[in-house]
């Protein structure tokens, strides 16, 4: 394959502002179309190249989690989206809690006639949301921490956690939640950061596993 540069290639190359457009163009094709960056803008919402569900985690948490993860998990998710779409187009069953009514209804006719999918409406007061999981016990493969309260909803997960299994934090980076990783953390879990760009964002960010010996993704 020739893999000289072209007569436009080159002259772009030769001026500053033309080797950012080059650049740009570049990581346009080669990357941001190919992990569906391009289309999740478009369409305001977390998609993949070929505008299927994907969870708005960093791309990088996504390539580790999807080749680890099992139709037979059970999957309990602090809000609902793409990620629940996603996890059970992998044949997972899912747990959905969410706390805003109005999308709690718009999104409902998105899982109808999906199997092993429950979704959970609860508000926010009295602690209803963050203790929704408390009615479960060593029940999940996967709990995901990705709504409101998000320091209580991680404390109340252990019970409903199975002894193998793991916790994904996204947007993990941010300081108002440290009080929830050092929780977890000093109860025995290691923690790996996937930083980086995710769907729709414009700037990265950060979404974690935090996870314990002989867990289910075999870390």
């Amino acid at each position: 394959m020739d893999t000289k540069p072209n007569a436009i290639t080159r002259v772009l190359r030769s001026f500053g502002l033309g080797r950012i457009l080059l650049a740009y163009y570049l990581l346009q094709k080669n990357y941001l179309s190919i992990m569906g960056w391009t289309s999740s803008v478009a369409r305001n919402r977390p998609v993949d190249a070929a505008g299927e569900p994907i969870p708005w985690f960093t791309y990088g948490s996504i390539s580790f989690l999807k080749p680890r993860i099992q139709p037979a998990f059970s999957i309990f998710e602090f809000g609902s989206g793409n990620s629940t779409l996603w996890f059970a187009s992998l044949g997972c069953e899912v747990v959905s809690v969410e706390h805003d009514e109005q999308w709690y209804r718009l999104f409902q006719p998105n899982l109808a006639g999906i199997p092993r999918v429950k979704a959970l409406l609860a508000p926010l007061a009295d602690q209803a949301y963050s203790n929704s999981i408390l009615a479960y016990r060593e029940t999940f493969d996967i709990i995901v921490v990705d709504g409101r309260d998000r320091v209580e909803c991680a404390k109340n997960s252990l019970q409903a956690l199975k002894p193998n299994g793991v916790i994904i934090w996204d947007n993990s980076d941010r300081p108002e939640y440290e009080a929830g990783y050092e929780f977890l953390l000093n109860k025995g879990f290691k923690r790996i950061d996937f930083s980086g760009f995710g769907p729709i964002n414009s700037r990265a960010w950060c979404t974690s596993v935090f996870y314990r010996p002989g867990n289910c993704l075999g870390i």
